[in-house]
């Protein structure tokens, strides 16, 4: 069991990651949502790891409060968060409302892969990959 910690007293629960791309790697400060169905990164970050829309996989629109999104999914060479990546990861690529100081959002795509208990009080997630 991996046991991660975020800032109890702030307006989102932040987590660290790692995304990596043709050009090296980049460390991401994402908000994890379980209301999110796919992992989200803003698309500033993925054109600095080499990666464009013609990589991409499809095009896709996301609803959220502000309207419609466009964006695209995309494959990319290697993700990781919570103490576990995962290689040819699919995230979508859109771009994000400022002000919130992240660089995407940690979706069930990549939690839906474990078990994982967030205790708010204490700031910890306590995560079980599933066999």
């Amino acid at each position: 069991m991996n046991v991660r910690r975020f800032d109890p007293d702030g307006d989102l629960i932040i987590v660290k990651a790692h995304l990596f791309g043709k050009h090296g790697g980049r460390p991401l400060s994402l908000a994890l949502d379980t209301a999110a169905s796919h992992t989200h990164i803003s698309s500033d970050i993925v054109d600095d790891l080499g990666y464009s829309p013609i990589d991409g996989e499809a095009i896709t629109s996301v609803r959220s409060a502000i309207g419609n999104e466009p964006g695209y999914t995309l494959r990319v060479k290697r993700f990781q968060s919570l103490g576990f990546g995962f290689d040819d990861f699919l995230i979508h690529v859109h771009d994000l409302p400022g002000g919130f100081g992240i660089d995407g959002l940690l979706g069930l795509s990549f939690l839906k892969r474990f078990n994982y208990e967030i205790r708010s009080a204490e700031g910890r997630i306590l995560v079980e990959r599933v066999a």
